[in-house]
C-alpha cells in the first residue's frame, strides 16, 4: 500500500447475535429528541490543547471543534475549515490553505487564518504544558521555538490574509496531511484568548467552538457536561443530534447498568463485565491503533536503568493470559510499540507490527536468570517497584496482574501499586516518582512515526527517559529530505522498532480493542481505528 494511503478504516467486528438479558431500552426516547448519551472513562483536565492533552479532552474536542481537515468514514482527510485538500509545493515543504468563507466560532466571529497561527504558536512555545509540542516537529523552526532559541513568531506558519494560511516545513512529511485532523492542530479563537487570558479552556464557557457542537456545563472539575448544537456551524444540514450528554464512568459494570437503564447509548465495557457480554446482541468490537504498555523509569539510580532488569520484566509477563483472562474483551497481546492495523509497510506488503514481532515474548526461566544478573550488577538482593495507574477498575485489575506475575516469578521483587486519580498519577509520573506507569498510546495518524516520536530522548512524553543514540538517529534520518524516499523511510522505521525491542524501551502489554454496547438504532457514527470516534453526524433511526 502506498505511503499516502496508509490509514486503514476502523476494523469493526460485530459479535454474533445471541439473546441476552437487557434492561430498559431508551431507543424510542432518543429517537424522538435526538439526544445522545455518551461516557468518558476519565476526567477532562482542560479544554485548552496548549495546556493539556488527554483522551477524554480530545474525545470532546473531536465533536466540538474542527481543524483544517476532518476524517471521513474511511478515515481519510476531508476538507473542514479548509476548502479543499492541498497539495504541497516547494518540493513538498509548503502548504497553502484557503479557509471557507462561512466558517464561524460559536460567538459568531469568522474563523481566520490568524486563529490557526495563534493556536500553533501557543502550542509550540516553551510555556506550553500539553506535552504535545513535539507533534509540530517538522514545521519550520518548531523545535527551536519550543527550546526557547527562537521567538514564536518565527514558527513556519503565517496568515497571508484572513482566509489564507501558509505552512512551511523543514523537510517533506509524507504524513502531514493526515496530521491535520488532530485536535493539536485545531485553531483557537483570537477573541477568546484575549477575553479569557490564562483561564482560556479551564471551563466550557472560557472558550469558543468552531465545530458542530459547543460544550456546556463543564466547570473545570465536574464529571458530566453537555454538547449543544453550535448555531453558527457551516454544515448544519448534516447535523441531526440536538444534544450529546457526556459523563465520566470509570467502572465497566456501572457502564453496563447505565446502558441497560437507557442512560447510555454507547457504553465501553472491559474485564469481567465484557467477558460476560461477549454474546450480547448490542456488543461491538472496535480495534484501535493503540497499545497499552508499561513506561519504565530509566533515570539514573532507578531500578530499570538496568537493561537486564527491564528485559526480565517484559519476559515474565504472560500477556496472552492478560488479554484472554483479565481483560476478556477481545483485546490481543502486544509485542511492539506499534499496533497492528496502524500501517502496512509498502516495501514489504506486510502489516508493520506483525512483521516486527520479536521472536521471543514470554520466557520465565530466561527472565529469572536476567533478573538475578541485573540485581547483582546493581548490588541488590531485592527491590521495591513503584507502580502508578489511574483509578479505573480495569486498570486496577491490570495492576494486580502485573504485581502477581512479578512478585511470584521474580525473587526479591516487590510491587507497590498506587491506583489514584488521573491527575495524581500524572503528577508523580511527570516528576519521575515511579518505576512502572501503566500507559496508553493511541496513534494520532496512520504512520509508525506517530508512535516513535514520543520515545526520542528529549520528547516531553518520554516520561521514562528512555535514551538511545541509535534510536534517535533512525528517527532523525526519517525526518530529513530522505523521507521522500519510500524504501529508505521504511528501513528507518524497521530499524527504530528493532532498537526499541532490543533495549526493552517499554513493556508492551496489549493492543487496544474496545468493547462497546451500542444502541441498535444509533447510526452515522464514524468509528475510527486511528484517532477519536466522531459522533457529529450520528442520528437515531
Amino acid at each position: 500500500m502506498k505511503l499516502n494511503k496508509l490509514l486503514l478504516s476502523a476494523s469493526v467486528v460485530l459479535a454474533s447475535l445471541a439473546t441476552a438479558a437487557c434492561g430498559n431500552n431508551n431507543a424510542s426516547a432518543n429517537k424522538k429528541d435526538q439526544t445522545l448519551h455518551l461516557m468518558q472513562t476519565g476526567e477532562i483536565l482542560s479544554l485548552d490543547t496548549s495546556n493539556q492533552a488527554n483522551i477524554s479532552q480530545w474525545n470532546v474536542l473531536e465533536n466540538s471543534m474542527e481543524g483544517l481537515y476532518r476524517a471521513d468514514k474511511e478515515g481519510n482527510p476531508s476538507p473542514a475549515m479548509a476548502t479543499k485538500l492541498v497539495k504541497p509545493t516547494d518540493h513538498g515543504k509548503r502548504y497553502t490553505f484557503t479557509l471557507r468563507k462561512n466558517a464561524k466560532w460559536s460567538n459568531g466571529d469568522p474563523v481566520t487564518a490568524e486563529d490557526f497561527v495563534n493556536s500553533w504558536r501557543r502550542s509550540v512555545s516553551p510555556s506550553s504544558q500539553s506535552g504535545y509540542s513535539y507533534i509540530f516537529t517538522g514545521v519550520k523552526n518548531a523545535t527551536k521555538v519550543t527550546a526557547g532559541k527562537l521567538p514564536a513568531k518565527d514558527l513556519g506558519v503565517k496568515a497571508l490574509n484572513n482566509r489564507t494560511l501558509q505552512v512551511d516545513l523543514e523537510y517533506p512529511m509524507p504524513y502531514f496531511t493526515r496530521m491535520m485532523v488532530l485536535p493539536a492542530f485545531f485553531p483557537q479563537s483570537k477573541a477568546a484568548l484575549t477575553k479569557f487570558g490564562k483561564s482560556y479552556g479551564s471551563a466550557s464557557n472560557k472558550m469558543y467552538y468552531n465545530g458542530p457542537f459547543k460544550v456546556d456545563g463543564w466547570t473545570g472539575s465536574n464529571l458530566s457536561w453537555d454538547l449543544d448544537q453550535n448555531k453558527y456551524y457551516y454544515d448544519k444540514k448534516d447535523i441531526h443530534l440536538k444534544k450529546m450528554k457526556m459523563q465520566v464512568v470509570k467502572d465497566a459494570n456501572t457502564a453496563h447498568q447505565l446502558f441497560q437503564q437507557g442512560n447510555l447509548d454507547d457504553a465501553t465495557i472491559t474485564g469481567i463485565t465484557a467477558q460476560g457480554l461477549q454474546k450480547d446482541k448490542n456488543l461491538m468490537h472496535l480495534k484501535r491503533a493503540g497499545v497499552y504498555y508499561l513506561q519504565l523509569n530509566q533515570r539514573q539510580g532507578r531500578v530499570f536503568s538496568n537493561s537486564k532488569l527491564r528485559e526480565a520484566l517484559s519476559l515474565v509477563l504472560d500477556k496472552k493470559h492478560l488479554a484472554e483472562k483479565v481483560l476478556a474483551d477481545g483485546s490481543e497481546p502486544a509485542y511492539t510499540f506499534v499496533a497492528p492495523t496502524l500501517a502496512k509497510d509498502p516495501t514489504t506488503g506486510k502489516d508493520f507490527a506483525t512483521e516486527m514481532k520479536p521472536s521471543e515474548n514470554y520466557n520465565v526461566k530466561k527472565a529469572q536468570k536476567l533478573w538475578q544478573e541485573g540485581l547483582k550488577e546493581e548490588g541488590k538482593k531485592s527491590v521495591t517497584l513503584t507502580y502508578y495507574t489511574d483509578d479505573q477498575t480495569i486498570n486496577k485489575n491490570i495492576a494486580q496482574f502485573v504485581q502477581s506475575q512479578v512478585e511470584s516469578k521474580l525473587k526479591g521483587a516487590d510491587v507497590e501499586v498506587h491506583a489514584v486519580p488521573a491527575k495524581n498519577s500524572q503528577d508523580n509520573v511527570s516528576k519521575g516518582n515511579f518505576d512502572m506507569h501503566f500507559s496508553l498510546w493511541l496513534a494520532d495518524y496512520a504512520d509508525p512515526m506517530s508512535d516513535f516520536d514520543i520515545l526520542q530522548t528529549n520528547n516531553a512524553q518520554n516520561y521514562g527517559k528512555y535514551s538511545s543514540k541509535a534510536y534517535d538517529n533512525y528517527i532523525s534520518a526519517a525526518k530529513s529530505k530522505s523521507a521522500a524516499d519510500v524504501k529508505q523511510y521504511w528501513q528507518n522505521m524497521r530499524n527504530a522498532q528493532s532498537q526499541l525491542t532490543k533495549d526493552t524501551a517499554v513493556a508492551p502489554l496489549y493492543n487496544m480493542t474496545e468493547s462497546h454496547l451500542v444502541r441498535s438504532n444509533l447510526k452515522g457514527v464514524l468509528w475510527h481505528s486511528v484517532g477519536e470516534v466522531d459522533y457529529t453526524r450520528a442520528y437515531f433511526k
